[in-house]
């Protein structure tokens, strides 16, 4: 039996417009390059946590996550990021809880387009 060991993943991309379709475009494909880099499988993911900027309220990312293949039945939660003067516009966070066989050195974190510059140091 392969140990398993339960972590976060972060992840955040900037989204086109505040308009249901951009911000369930960018929600998938932002989780779609966190599973993949991550190898994750549904039945491995505990729960996830999105954040969206106050500029963000036309749709819940947690919406379009439950289209993916097996999402249906994993616990999602909407909430505002912390409103902050130098904030990064647009943007939608998400923090997965699963449970992998890879240490936490080797868990990769996604951030997507502008979202890149909330974390220079792991692009």
């Amino acid at each position: 039996m392969t140990h398993r060991n339960v972590c976060a993943v972060r992840g955040a991309i900037t989204v086109d417009g505040n308009n249901p379709i951009a911000i369930a475009k960018a929600t998938i494909e932002l989780l779609q390059e966190i599973i993949q880099q991550n190898r994750l499988l549904p039945e491995d993911i505990i729960s996830a946590f999105f954040t969206l900027t106050r500029d963000l309220d036309a749709s819940f990312p947690a919406a379009a996550a439950r289209e993916l293949p097996g999402w249906n039945l994993i616990p999602m939660l909407c909430a505002n990021e912390v409103a902050v003067r130098s904030e990064l516009p647009m943007c939608i966070r998400v923090m997965i809880h699963c449970y992998t066989p890879r240490a936490r050195h080797q868990i990769k974190h996604v951030y997507l387009h502008g979202a890149k510059v909330l974390r220079p140091d792991l692009n």
